[in-house]
């Protein structure tokens, strides 16, 4: 990475197999440092971060490491026995069924280092991965060879393949590959004494085999356990395993011993630890079979407007040639609708869908889309069965429903209140010619439990992710959810299906599992658990348990009955999210901020790989200190707002990007505000929130001011002085002010021939430091016919002193020209800013600061100034000549946030720009935070990001709206961007 942050290492009193002896901890802790070159996590925060996963449940771990190669993971191994301490492999953590939390364990976070793509060879299509490469990462690698690693969960944005080994992960496209054990070939595996074993294809009884099980080996006793509990247990284990595409519960027993392709009988120990929930060992490396890449696929929405006519059509839709077949119902929609995110994507859902199929066809298995469409038409739309279609043969229609299909599960975790739709028995998997029987007989099921659910599915491989809506704070909720799947379980077995045909077992499922495989192979389950893992340290109480410990789904809840939160009086108005504790409890886990390539949340994640730097795990921290988990003052301390919050830039990408809507910035606002009211505000925060004062003063003094920091020395004096990072380029001021400039000369459109007025909001980067923009922007509105006027009685903002957590300052301004913007607005003007932060401020923010009623005639007439000319189309009677540069436009995270970054892009467009729109999420600067001498590697490193994408881009001239972008992009390439507007206004006709 090209920044790390700081390991913690302040230890603290510890829960888990050693009690609460603190010197046994530090002790192991000790050991652990002496041993392994990777950080050694052992202090409170990390045991908050490592807590939780995407889960239900939270369980302290004694620690974590973050081991840098496969000697460390057996180093760890090896001291957590000494110490006889359980030890769990995690990769993203982004699982549901809380297999990668324990409590007093040793976390050995296999994600932050060991991410490599080992070797691809695609002669014989086989790719070498360490475990914590991110599966849309290696799919990238194997992209220009017109490969893939056939499963394809839905998180494989973030979601590590090593943890999909774990859990025998798969996706939409089970129907036509599989699972991953199909595809695991050959597996690298540190044992629980540290060890390592190298698992493969080995013919039974040939000479290899016999060279293998010949001694007294670790190795050899391994391989003939394993063969004697298969073949002693052959009825038990045709009778006791479901025949289906997905069945992820238990061990794969009915795997491990096969016929290859030469009919010879073979062993391979890799099919028994996929799925094996790191409980008999820990994956290092994998070697794995890939498939090729269909160049081309279609896809047909089904809308019937009955669950039970859906899912009766599951079978039907099978008889073609399908490569995925999956169901949403009307709840997903609704929740979808309500989502600033998501509704784009529900638009063309019809109404009174009350379930929908998503067929897909690839050009491997259909010669002809628009035939095999037809034919399905035929048979659901032409019988009555379903009332619409929805066609999508281009990639981004296709790619739209397909955002709608994966944002299910995240979307239902934002239902308001704390009763919410939660996972526990939510990937039960039943053959597809029953789904729809055993979803009436799940109903009766809630219904004599008074709860009901939401539906959505792996429909085309039985999988019915059903989640019943429980508030698991109280005790009887808890029982009721102990209740419903214990009567879910037995409806499961009577279909024989699978327990999980997804999610693995975890927390949630292992303590049914004797009702799904019997006595016999639960007794099979513990010797072999016993062979491989001894002394029952690895990921105990996972897949399998002792008698004398067992496993139980009510236990370690991350919201249990005992749990509680505190609602503090706070500055900014938390009302639309339920309360500041809600708006915290939102995420859910998932892990959606740990993307690593896509959309704009999380830039800080991008450039550390920490995670204290994700949304879910500041979110984490803060809810842990609102609810006692911490010290009552601990949200106060020096050390959480350092190494907590001031990582966090406010780019606002999670408000947008976050698929539950936890508003990191607006949390950490109202935070920071708490902590400069306690415990009073730097100079160098005082000297941000008001840089309005200090930019009125440079530009009063330029050049004079200029000159002052290219003295040599100065700029050491100014980060000694103030914290401002030294190799910062600095804004230089201007000697005339857009207010000035403006107000020497005479309007081109005069107020009475004007259809529109507008009010150029003079944002004090654009004012004091860099006019030009708003010299363009005024040109460009005259162009158009707009009578434009940059006012005086206007006060700053507040976005800098927001950002700050200076609410009061920030409050007194917003009120000041909330009054003074309602004026205009009820005399025709509407608000116009170059400034896309400040646009967004009065748009959303200010609503916070100033309440609803006063806010909402100013953020309706307030746009960001490409944005009016876009929503207004008033770039079509503006006459340009054309433009003989391509562009690169990056974007602003506030605009992104809001859903108003493509007005620019559309204007430049239709001003003849060809305009390369780059997928990047924020700058790195963010406002005041590139500047701070703490922070400036790292806002760099999240810069260089950006600067990859623009390497990348054939644009000729970059351009960029935010003032903090353009800064960065200058200090990366030494010239700063022009805005887009003054690219609109080189080719405007006067």
């Amino acid at each position: 990475m090209a920044y790390e942050t700081p390991a913690n290492s302040r230890e603290t009193r510890q829960e888990g197999p050693l009690g609460d002896d603190a010197a046994e901890y530090a002790a192991l802790a000790a050991d652990l440092r002496a041993a392994v070159d990777g950080a050694v996590r052992f202090d409170e925060y990390a045991r908050v971060l490592y807590a939780t996963d995407g889960s239900i449940y939270r369980a302290r771990p004694a620690g974590a490491v973050e081991p840098r190669d496969v000697a460390d993971v057996q180093s760890a191994v090896r001291v957590a026995a000494d110490h006889d301490v359980p030890i769990i492999a995690r990769g993203a953590g982004s699982s549901l069924g809380g297999q990668a939390v324990g409590p007093g364990c040793v976390v050995l976070d296999l994600s932050t280092h060991m991410d490599g793509v080992v070797e691809i060879r695609p002669e014989d299509r086989r790719a070498v991965v360490q475990p914590g490469v991110v599966q849309d990462d290696l799919d990238a690698r194997l992209a220009p060879h017109g490969l893939k690693f056939a499963p394809d969960p839905a998180s494989s944005n973030r979601a590590t393949v090593g943890g999909g080994i774990g859990n025998n992960s798969t996706g939409a496209h089970s129907v036509r590959y599989g699972i991953t054990d199909e595809y695991t070939e050959r597996l690298d595996v540190v044992l629980a004494d540290g060890s390592r074993i190298e698992t493969r294809e080995v013919v039974l009884d040939s000479p290899e085999w016999d060279r293998i099980v010949e001694g007294d080996s670790r190795e050899a006793e391994l391989y003939r356990t394993v063969r004697r509990l298969v073949e002693d247990n052959e009825t038990e284990i045709e009778s006791r395993y479901p025949d289906l595409k997905r069945n992820v519960s238990g061990y794969n027993l009915q795997k491990v011993i096969y016929r290859n392709d030469d009919g010879e009988r073979a062993i391979n120990l890799s099919k028994l630890f996929v799925g094996a929930e790191s409980t008999l060992g820990i994956v290092v490396e994998a070697e794995l079979s890939l498939v090729t890449k269909p160049a081309e696929t279609a896809l047909a929405l089904y809308c019937f407007d009955d669950l039970i006519d859906a899912l009766e059509a599951v079978p039907v839709a099978l008889e073609y040639d399908v490569s995925a077949v999956e169901l949403m119902d009307d709840e997903v929609f609704r929740l979808a609708r309500d989502s600033e995110q998501y509704a784009t994507y529900e638009e063309p859902i019809p109404e009174g869908t009350a379930a929908a199929l998503m067929v897909e066809f690839d050009s491997e298995l259909v010669a002809d889309f628009e035939a095999a469409i037809s034919r399905t038409n035929e048979r659901f739309l032409a019988s009555g069965t379903a009332f619409d279609a929805i066609e999508a043969y281009t990639d981004d229609a296709q790619a739209d429903l397909w955002k709608l299909r994966k944002a299910a599960i995240p979307l239902l975790m934002s239902l308001e209140g704390d009763p919410k739709p939660y996972p526990f028995i939510e990937d039960a998997t039943v053959p597809p010619g029953e789904l729809a029987d055993y979803t009436r007989r799940f109903e009766e099921i809630l219904a004599a439990h008074d709860t009901s659910a939401a539906y959505f599915a792996h429909a085309g491989s039985g999988t019915l992710h059903i989640r019943p809506i429980l508030s698991l704070k109280e005790g009887e909720g808890i029982e009721t959810m102990r209740s419903i799947a214990d009567d879910v379980t037995d409806l499961v077995v009577e279909h024989h299906g699978a327990f999980s045909g997804e999610h693995g077992d975890g927390l949630a499922r292992t303590e049914f599992n004797p009702k799904m495989y019997g006595k016999t192979l639960w007794e099979a389950f513990r010797e072999l658990k016993t062979a491989f893992d001894p002394d029952w340290r690895m990921n105990p109480g996972k897949v399998v348990y002792r008698d004398s410990n067992p496993t139980d789904m009510r236990e370690h809840l991350r919201y249990g009955e005992g749990y509680s939160s505190l609602e503090s009086q706070t500055e900014l108005d938390f009302s639309d999210e339920g309360g500041f504790a809600h708006l915290v409890e939102l995420c859910n886990g998932c892990g959606t901020c740990r993307q690593t390539e896509t959309d704009v949340m999380c830039p800080t994640y991008r450039a550390t790989g920490d995670e204290m730097t994700t949304t879910r795990g500041r979110a984490n921290m803060l809810r842990a200190a609102i609810s006692g988990d911490l010290s009552e003052d601990e949200l106060y301390t020096e050390r959480f707002q350092t190494e907590v919050l001031d990582l966090c830039v406010g780019c606002k990408g999670c408000k947008s990007d976050c698929p539950t809507g936890v508003d990191m910035a607006k949390l950490k606002t109202e935070v920071k505000h708490q902590y400069h009211e306690r415990e009073g505000s730097s100079l160098r925060t005082k000297l941000f929130g008001r840089i309005d004062r200090l930019s009125w003063l440079g530009s009063l003094a330029a050049p004079l001011s200029n000159r002052a920091t290219a003295i040599p020395g100065s700029r050491r004096v100014l980060e000694s002085a103030f914290g401002i990072a030294a190799d910062r380029s600095l804004p230089r001021f201007a000697d005339e002010s857009l207010r000035e400039w403006a107000a020497d000369r005479r309007p081109r459109v005069s107020a009475e021939e004007a259809e529109r007025k507008v009010l150029l909001f003079p944002d004090t980067y654009t004012n004091y430091n860099y006019p030009e923009p708003g010299k363009a922007a005024i040109r460009v509105l005259e162009a158009a016919g707009v009578h434009v006027r940059v006012p005086s009685e206007v006060a700053p903002s507040g976005r800098a002193a927001y950002s700050v957590g200076l609410l009061d300052i920030a409050k007194e301004r917003a009120h000041t020209n909330v009054d003074v913007f309602t004026e205009y607005i009820d005399d025709g003007w509407e608000i116009v800013s170059v400034e896309p932060s400040d646009a967004v401020l009065f748009q959303d923010e200010y609503t916070d600061l100033v309440g609803d009623s006063a806010v909402n005639p100013v953020a309706g007439h307030s746009y960001g100034v490409c944005e009016y000319l876009d929503v207004h189309r008033l770039v079509e009677g503006i006459e340009t000549t054309d433009p003989t540069t391509s562009l690169t436009y990056h974007g602003h995270c506030h605009q992104h946030a809001a859903g108003k970054d493509h007005h620019a892009v559309g204007v430049l467009r239709r001003a003849g720009y060809a305009v390369d729109p780059l997928d990047s999420g924020c700058c790195g600067m963010a406002g005041s935070f590139g500047y701070e001498a703490e922070h400036y590697d790292l806002s760099k490193a999240i810069g260089e990001l950006l600067f990859e994408k623009i390497r990348a881009s054939d644009g000729e001239q970059v351009v960029a709206p935010g003032g903090s972008c353009r800064s960065q992009i200058g200090d990366g390439s030494g010239e700063i961007p022009p805005h887009p507007i003054e690219m609109l206004d080189r080719v405007v006709v006067r």
